[in-house]
């Protein structure tokens, strides 16, 4: 339990206090509505409904606040920025970003489900006490009106229409209704796109589908606005219902019982929401004062396994190690805006990226620049950012392990790059003292772009006489049996037959367990950064492996889990 608390004990807090709100604000509004003098004479048409409806709209709210704060990219950045003087777990929040984006997602579309069917309720039982269905209070009560039509309590006031077809006609032409309509489809197309197999297989889809959320928001904010759950007003002489109730034969003949005065509540929604949506407006606006500014290209490399490398020049840009730019290219698509992982360091005068095959956009992308003329620039392209990640909390430890999965090692590039720098001048700020390095790939080819970096790394550091600085291993999950009886025939020879470094390539997957142990004996007394770019699958296992070999003793090994989130 105390290697969990290491790893997980604040987002787990944040999570408890997320949740605790939203109980808070379920329950407040939930006995408000339940309890309230102002709410008798709408409880009596509605009955407990009318709490059920109210209660998630308020939760709603408070989610709608949220949504959007994660997904603000330069917020974030510059939280992550103001954190640098706080502690690795303050900063390692922010790296969370999209899970809670999701949980916040999951809370809307659970309130969203209880308030529509609460209110779909309503709408019966307001139909049905309209016609006279449900007692002589019920029908006076939704009988109440005055010469503008304003003072009502039921919503429902046309009873020409077809009994069965008036719940329909009203939803489609009330305010609350309609807007009740469009923001609810737009939130199913939202959430059923997000699913993993729909991002993976169709990104498009979801790309072009997430951006309803602008419907979503117009919808939100207007929806209140048609007043539809109305609360009694204070009136000279007030009309006390727990005299008049059983007396509304009496109502306005006698001086005790006024006739009831009603008024819909204020539309409360955008106090919420204005705030986040005016920081997103100006995120977008930043977003495409950067999309404006010119990107020259250095230079193009096509590597194997259909990687390419794109050397890119932009005045101004400054970044560090591990960070992340969006790119987007209009000879594909005006809109689309695509994560890559930067591979140079910072004391490069430019940034790369490497980008694999791995969809309809990167297709085009790679189709485009294969078939350039000799010496063309590329196609224009448009980048925002850089962008913060975990990575760049890499240098803080005196230990990391860094964990790439085919082309999940990007951000390991830059970060092992920078230190091939740092050693060359010889920076005395290095805090770092050792690096484990785990890179796990299915085939032979996806090795040959970064052994040239690590071969460099492998000379520096022998030179310099600190051959123990890195250690790396190599794993192949994909190979045939001739392969492996050439890798046998050549295993004397002083390099690796795959990748020509003096470190063998392994052949299958790490034993996790072997490798943390090793790491623990080896540091006895040192806080490990574990550091991933790769899939979910692998992130569940080696965030169990840092709690489990994680001390309790502060005095002791602790291993931290990190891993990239787009």
């Amino acid at each position: 339990m105390g290697n969990w608390i290491i790893n997980n004990g604040l987002s787990a807090f944040i999570v408890v206090v997320w949740m605790g709100i939203n109980l808070f604000l379920f329950v407040w509004f939930y006995l408000l509505y339940d309890t309230g003098d102002a709410f008798f004479y709408t409880r009596h048409l509605l009955g407990s409904a009318l709490s059920w409806a109210r209660a998630p709209a308020a939760v709603l709210n408070f989610n709608c606040m949220l949504i959007l704060l994660p997904v603000c990219r330069n917020l974030l950045s510059l939280l992550r920025g103001s954190f640098m003087c706080c502690g690795r777990t303050m900063r390692k929040q922010l790296d969370k970003n999209l899970t809670f984006h999701k949980l916040v997602a999951y809370m809307i579309a659970l309130m969203t489900a209880v308030h529509t069917v609460a209110h779909l309720l309503n709408v019966e039982w307001l139909n049905n006490s309209r016609r006279g269905q449900y007692g002589e209070l019920s029908t006076a009560l939704s009988s109440l009106s005055d010469s503008e039509n304003t003072t009502f309590l039921n919503p429902v006031r046309r009873i020409d229409i077809n009994a069965q077809q008036t719940p329909t006609y009203f939803v489609f032409t009330s305010i609350a209704g309609l807007t009740g309509v469009v923001i609810t489809l737009a939130l199913i197309l939202i959430i059923t796109s997000s699913m993993e197999v729909i991002r993976r297989s169709y990104f498009e889809v979801f790309w072009y589908t997430h951006h309803l959320f602008v419907i979503f928001f117009i919808g939100l904010v207007f929806h209140g606005a048609g007043f539809i759950v109305r609360r009694q007003k204070t009136t000279t002489p007030p009309h006390n219902y727990t005299l008049c109730k059983d007396r509304s034969g009496d109502w306005g003949k006698i001086p005790e019982c006024p006739v009831p005065q009603f008024e819909g509540g204020p539309a409360q929604t955008w106090w919420w929401v204005i705030g986040p949506i005016i920081l997103y407006v100006c995120e977008r606006v930043l977003r495409f004062i950067r999309y404006m500014q010119r990107v020259q290209y250095r230079k193009i490399v096509m590597h194997p396994s259909k990687v390419l490398e794109l050397q890119l020049v932009k005045d101004g840009f400054k970044m560090e190690v591990g960070q992340y730019v969006f790119l987007n290219c209009p000879a594909i698509s005006q809109l689309e805006w695509h994560p890559f992982t930067m591979t140079s360091a910072p004391e490069e005068d430019f940034f790369s990226v490497h980008i694999r095959s791995a969809g309809d956009w990167t297709d085009k992308l790679i189709d485009i620049v294969q078939n350039l003329p000799e010496g063309e620039q590329g196609p224009k392209m448009g980048v925002d950012g850089p962008f913060g990640t975990a990575s760049e909390d890499v240098f803080d430890y005196e230990v990391s392990m860094l964990v790439g999965a085919g082309i999940g090692v990007t951000p390991f590039a830059s970060i092992l790059k920078s230190i091939w720098y740092k050693f060359k001048i010889s920076n005395s700020k290095l805090r770092t003292r050792k690096i484990y390095f785990y890179w796990l790939c299915r085939e032979t080819h996806a090795f040959e772009w970064f052994s040239d970096l690590l071969q460099v790394l492998e000379k520096e550091m022998e030179e310099r006489g600190m051959g123990n600085f890195l250690t790396y291993k190599l794993y192949l999950t994909g190979w045939d049996q001739n392969l492996r009886f050439h890798e046998g025939v050549h295993f004397e020879e002083d390099t690796d037959v795959v990748t020509g470094l003096k470190q063998k390539t392994h052949y299958g997957r790490p034993a996790w367990d072997k490798e943390f142990e090793q790491v623990r004996k080896e540091n006895p007394t040192s806080v490990v950064g574990t550091f991933l770019c790769g899939p979910a699958v692998l992130a569940k296992v080696l965030e169990k492996k840092c709690a489990k070999y994680s001390d309790v003793d502060p005095r002791k090994t602790k291993f931290y889990f990190n891993k990239e989130n787009f």
